[in-house]
């Protein structure tokens, strides 16, 4: 699904809906969103087997996570197409603590330009991303893992399901578990995309042309959860970590 994020008049749209999002009490301690414990190397390593990619002594296994979401309650009125011109199959899922959807995994290289996002590595290159850094930048697929949704509309409205930029997610295949965050907006009714960064720390090929996987991939969301700096990897994967627990923990 390389396509276009949105074109610039939308993306500063989708900028304005990021607001202070209610976080789990396990969440409201500082220092607990930075543990050092909770992130081992940098975010393009590829993780092992049933771990996640930042690591933890008390990591949540891809089969807890799976095991916990049960079967689909859908909570959009319909579905989602993974590529453009395919049958639309994908419903969004929810739980009272995520939501969830299971999908392919597109390459989105879009954001800040750098020697593996480009212009001449991705043809459909975008210099923007819906969501920006604390500093005003724009988002770093290379080195950032993000996840992407789709644009607000009937099909689904993310934001009214507790799910803006800077939402916590857990992304799952093969039995890998890789925290990000939400980062960038896609078409209306396409769905399955997340960063480069992403890609390669799950072992999936990130190269914008070629790379991606056509399915297996398990897109999960926390409800209400935020980072509050979108560019902090470290606390996303803290925050990632605790959520899970309690999402596990939380029949």
């Amino acid at each position: 699904m390389r396509v276009p994020s949105l074109t610039p008049a939308l993306a500063g749209v989708a900028l304005l809906a990021p607001a202070a999002l209610h976080v789990p009490a396990a969440l409201n301690d500082p220092a607990a969103l930075h543990d050092p414990a909770a992130l081992h190397g940098p975010a393009a390593v590829t993780p092992p087997r049933n771990r996640p990619a930042a690591g933890s002594q008390s990591a949540v296994a891809a089969i807890e996570l799976l095991a916990r979401l049960g079967e689909c309650h859908q909570i959009s009125r319909g579905r989602y197409r993974t590529d453009a011109g395919r049958p639309a199959t994908v419903p969004v899922c929810g739980t009272r603590d995520a939501v969830f959807w299971k999908a392919d995994l597109d390459i989105d290289c879009d954001g800040r330009s750098t020697a593996r996002c480009n212009r001449r590595t991705d043809p459909q290159f975008a210099t923007m991303t819906a969501y920006q850094q604390s500093d005003g930048r724009h988002l770093n697929a290379a080195t950032l893992p993000y996840i992407v949704v789709p644009a607000p509309s009937r099909i689904w409205n993310p934001p009214k399901h507790g799910v803006r930029g800077g939402s916590v997610a857990a992304v799952v295949y093969r039995g890998r578990v890789q925290y990000a965050v939400v980062g960038d907006t896609g078409p209306r009714d396409l769905i399955g995309e997340a960063s480069y960064a992403t890609a390669r720390a799950l072992g999936i090929g990130a190269d914008p042309r070629s790379g991606g996987v056509p399915s297996g991939v398990t897109y999960i969301v926390f409800k209400h959860s935020r980072v509050h700096r979108i560019e902090d990897h470290t606390a996303a994967a803290a925050a990632g970590v605790r959520l899970a627990r309690l999402f596990v923990a939380n029949r």
